[in-house]
């Protein structure tokens, strides 16, 4: 037996209208609402991205800085401290490009500390050597550094504080030009009179973020980058 439908139309309004075509009409409004949101987030994006550049580049030769020379170190830092600061920082570079993670180490104090971008904490040369071997062994294996220096400052004939950008790139690639990191480098002169790490931080600039605070927050721009 055929079952028969109870319901019929209303003999006064009619059939009941459909709503499958008004809800299709909204998706495709919301779908396309949505998908000029993403184009127009993107846009600005890259826009964002793209205006982002850094006026204060540094110099790439470590030697070609002026030193800023503090009162408590007038009379008594000399330009040859500054070379010798210099060749420290360029003979860890050299190790980084050998991937010579013990001659890497030799170029911090026994006490040293070492911050990466990531924020991992290395507590002494043993655990930055280490920590390096690792790296020189698994995902910075065959890569450089590169280096562009912003300033030096001496503190007493013994400290003296290195600011630079930098990163890393492999050697089958062409040495970067714009760096990616911005980096402290605390060095002392020890009973050697060798000139040593002491403290390195190492920090990713945020492109975009920086340009957004830039703009929402003019002064918090730096005198360098106005």
């Amino acid at each position: 037996m055929t079952a028969i439908s109870t319901m019929s139309p209303d003999p006064i309004t009619g059939p009941a209208p459909s709503r499958t075509p008004h809800r299709r009409r909204v998706k495709i409004v919301l779908g396309a609402t949505a998908l000029t949101l993403v184009a127009a987030a993107g846009a600005g994006y890259l826009w964002l991205d793209a205006t982002a550049d850094v006026q204060n580049l540094g110099v790439s030769d470590c030697t070609a800085l002026t030193p800023v020379v503090t009162a408590s170190a007038a009379g008594t830092s000399t330009a040859e401290d500054h070379r010798a600061v210099c060749r420290t920082l360029r003979s860890l570079t050299d190790s980084w490009a050998k991937g010579d993670a013990t001659a890497y180490g030799e170029h911090f104090t026994p006490d040293a500390t070492y911050t990466s971008y990531v924020g991992t904490h290395y507590q002494g040369r043993r655990d930055i050597t280490e920590g390096h071997r690792a790296l020189f062994g698994g995902f910075l294996k065959d890569t450089k550094l590169a280096d562009s220096f912003l300033g030096i400052r001496f503190y007493g004939p013994d400290t003296a504080v290195v600011t630079s950008r930098g990163d890393t790139y492999t050697c089958a690639r062409k040495k970067p030009t714009d760096l990616s990191k911005t980096q402290t480098y605390t060095l002392i002169r020890q009973a050697d009179h060798q000139w040593r790490i002491a403290a390195f931080h190492n920090t990713q600039r945020q492109r975009v973020m920086e340009r957004i605070s830039f703009l929402f927050s003019p002064k918090t721009k730096p005198e360098a980058e106005k």
